[in-house]
């Protein structure tokens, strides 16, 4: 039997897509935190089938929305004196930036490693983003899962 013991005061971010923790640990950069994190990969779960969870003890300072562009249907349970305050669903953000990358090899961020890559929402019910550059279209799916 597991067992990850509470926390005080942090996130627990849950219903993360199988696979997509570890993206999320990145993005956060909590390799540079003095938080503790306990990462649950591969968890049983009846709504998902499975399903990836993280849990960060400490204070943090993040766009909620930004994670809902990694992993578009996780749920994130803030935390305070050992209760949750708050359990937010994040939206989709409108322009995201460095988090996904673009595919079309014709794309100028192809040739230009330090350039940004920068995408916005178009079809917020289909979670479809455009290249800023090449306007070239991703399903937001097809991009996280090939990252």
């Amino acid at each position: 039997m597991l067992n990850i013991s509470g926390i005080n005061e942090g996130l627990v971010i849950d219903h993360i897509h199988v696979g997509d923790s570890m993206k999320l640990y990145s993005y956060l950069k909590l390799e540079d935190s003095d938080c503790c994190v306990a990462i649950i990969k591969n968890a049983k779960s009846n709504k998902m089938g499975r399903k990836d969870i993280v849990k960060i003890e400490g204070p943090l300072d993040i766009d909620i929305n930004l994670l809902g562009a990694i992993s578009h249907k996780l749920t994130v349970n803030v935390i305070k004196n050992g209760v949750i305050v708050d359990k937010v669903t994040p939206k989709l953000p409108d322009t995201v930036t460095n988090i996904i990358k673009c595919k079309n090899p014709r794309c100028v961020t192809s040739v230009e490693p330090n350039l940004s890559h920068i995408f916005r929402l178009t079809d917020k019910e289909n979670a479809i983003y455009r290249c800023m550059y090449c306007e070239q279209q991703f399903k937001l799916t097809d991009i996280v899962e090939n990252n």
